[in-house]
């Protein structure tokens, strides 16, 4: 079998914290823009949003990244301080890697020639900017003047070169080079400063802050020469301002939950030109955190991870949404009457519908936001399992979440199955044994004597196969709502970790958490595949093939491997480094298509070659 293809990527999209601005930066010559996610720098094509690339190399969480001026090299830093600087030829080629501080970087900027760079961030003793040459890492300046966490920085993009910083000490200031020098330090601001930046014609800079003010400084000599007006200005701290490519205008964004644009006068005043807002449900999620002015693409990025793409040409057309996970992405499903459509829940309690070849296709808002750790859906409904002791059944209308019922099964749930065939019949495993749901209400809570890790309930509701701390299979009948042990079979060496039956029913996999999958038939309970041992960790998640004849394998060890169960394990097809961090979700979409999801919130489709 030929190596399976990635046809498409959902992205994960930026990380954010509360209170604190984000970065989101743009290619010199495309529309494809950078952000952060975890450990992953996620280059993203505004034009095309399924067409997405990850770097995936830093040890600690990212924190920013930049494209060169040529558009050629990427400079990705972390919280670390380590800056890594690498290319997007072929494949990603490490250039450089730099210890550029002693903490967290938060911004960094190329000089306009693309041989130096300036970055800052949180750092011990007085050093919280450096600025170096990009082949050699070595000084080229000293930078005092702050007596905290430097929160931007910006290079003037013209001769002579400048370097402008701002800071959580309310300080804006202002360096000559190079090698560069501190020259002043401009006290305009009452709060933090959260964003610094040139004019694209290096006439102007601009700071905002968390004062709701936004200052304008000439260029050469510092010197502030107008503001933002405040009569229809932000009413929260402003944490990200971008230049329009013109030099004419900028756009802010704010905690206010609005993105604004404002002209800049040559005078350098920014008078108010448009509000722009998008559907929000005015939460603390819809405060707005980061903003690129890219070409004829206006980007805002909310606390809550939407990104708004608004038309410069057309502002009060309605933005383009781009959404998805923030967080590991545990489980996946898909519509059985639909397989194209896709559901994925992450940890921090989302779930996501996708549409195979159009992606980001809408969320379904639950009133209850716990966390998820199994999910179940049906077209009518979702059932759902976290980190307390409850199960919910979820309806769905229209496509939106409708009534809720919780169902406390005393124990936190380990896996949860729905009997497709009568689906009001559920099975969720817990520690010491299964409860047995119908609709929202306990029908038997059964004790099995020994550790349960892994179950699964077959459709009809007749057959229940539950897996064991100790490696072992129990298969039990289902009759009045209680179980009887038919066989218990052995060949696992480590606790059980996932069971499913395949589409017609005459066999089932499992997988262990010693990286071993069995493929079983059912009728015998003999092997029917074995020497599925090609991991390197633990199996977190498998899946059948609509066609019965290939079973997909997740793990730890960030691989998808694809086996086909009429042949030796040993012909099996290799997905590596599907997912940074592991794969915990699988779904075939069709006999040639798999989903998977991971620790990095992204979610990927993979096509193979049919034989």
């Amino acid at each position: 079998m030929a190596t399976p293809e990635l046809s498409e990527t959902y992205a994960c999209m930026p990380s954010t914290e509360r209170g604190r601005g984000i970065l989101i930066s743009g290619h010199p010559k495309t529309n494809s823009v950078l952000y952060t996610n975890g450990r992953s720098v996620m280059m993203l094509n505004l034009d095309n949003p399924l067409e997405v690339s990850v770097y995936a190399e830093h040890g600690y969480p990212a924190t920013v990244a930049r494209y060169s001026p040529n558009g050629e090299w990427i400079a990705s830093a972390d919280v670390s301080g380590v800056m890594r600087l690498w290319g997007t030829h072929s494949g990603f080629v490490l250039k450089n890697e730099y210890k550029v501080l002693s903490g967290r970087i938060d911004d960094l900027q190329w000089s306009p020639d693309g041989m130096r760079i300036v970055a800052c961030g949180e750092g011990k003793g007085k050093s919280f900017v450096r600025a170096f040459m990009w082949d050699s890492g070595s000084n080229v300046g000293e930078f005092d003047g702050h007596s905290r966490r430097v929160l931007s920085c910006a290079f003037k993009p013209t001769r002579p070169f400048r370097i402008a910083t701002c800071g959580e000490d309310f300080l804006v200031n202002f360096y000559e080079g190079p090698p560069f020098r501190f020259k002043q330090s401009l006290r305009d601001h009452s709060n933090f400063v959260n964003c610094i930046r040139f004019s694209p014609d290096g006439s102007k800079f601009i700071s905002v802050s968390s004062d709701k003010k936004g200052i304008i400084y000439d260029a050469k000599t510092a010197d502030k020469i107008g503001e933002l007006s405040s009569d229809d200005g932000h009413k929260g701290s402003i944490y990200a301002v971008s230049w329009s490519p013109d030099g004419k205008q900028v756009l802010t964004v704010s905690a206010d939950k609005t993105a604004k644009i404002w002209g800049i006068s040559d005078e350098g005043n920014g008078t108010l030109e448009k509000t722009l807002t998008s559907h929000c449900s005015g939460g603390v999620d819809d405060m707005l955190v980061g903003c690129l002015w890219q070409n004829q693409h206006l980007v805002t990025v909310s606390l809550g991870g939407t990104i708004s793409l608004f038309s410069a040409s057309d502002l009060d057309k309605s933005p383009v949404i781009l959404f998805g996970h923030m967080k590991n992405v545990t489980s996946l499903v898909v519509l059985k009457s639909d397989p194209k459509v896709i559901l994925s829940t992450s940890y921090d309690g989302r779930i996501i519908k996708w549409i195979q070849g159009i992606g980001y296709s809408g969320k379904l808002q639950r009133k209850e936001n716990s966390q998820i750790k199994c999910l179940a859906a049906l077209e009518d409904e979702l059932v759902t399992s976290g980190f307390d002791n409850k199960v919910w059944r979820v309806s769905i209308k229209d496509g939106q979440c409708g009534e809720a019922e919780a169902i406390d099964v005393g124990s936190q749930p380990k896996d949860l199955t729905l009997a497709a065939v009568s689906p009001e019949l559920a099975l969720v495993s817990i520690d010491t044994g299964v409860v047995l749901l119908r609709g929202s209400n306990i029908v038997s809570t059964i004790n099995l004597g020994f550790t349960v890790t892994a179950s699964v309930l077959a459709p009809d509701g007749s057959e229940v196969i539950v897996g064991g701390q100790d490696g072992k299979l129990h298969i039990y009948s289902v009759a009045d709502d209680s179980l009887t042990e038919e066989a218990t079979i052995e060949k696992h060496r480590g606790a059980i970790s996932v069971i499913r039956y395949s589409p017609d029913l005459t066999m089932f996999a499992s997988g262990d958490l010693n990286r071993e999958a069995i493929v079983w038939d059912r009728a015998t309970r003999e092997v029917k595949l074995k020497n599925m041992l090609f991991h390197t960790a633990r199996i977190n998640c498998l899946d059948w093939s609509p066609d019965n004849t290939k079973v997909a394998t997740g793990s730890l060890d960030t691989c998808v491997i694809i086996y086909d169960v009429d042949k030796p394990a040993s012909s099996r097809l290799t997905v590596k480094g599907a997912h940074l961090g592991g794969v915990y979700g699988l779904a075939f979409t069709d006999d040639y298509s798999v989903v998977s999801s991971g620790e990095d919130a992204c979610v990927r489709v993979w096509k193979l070659a049919p034989q």
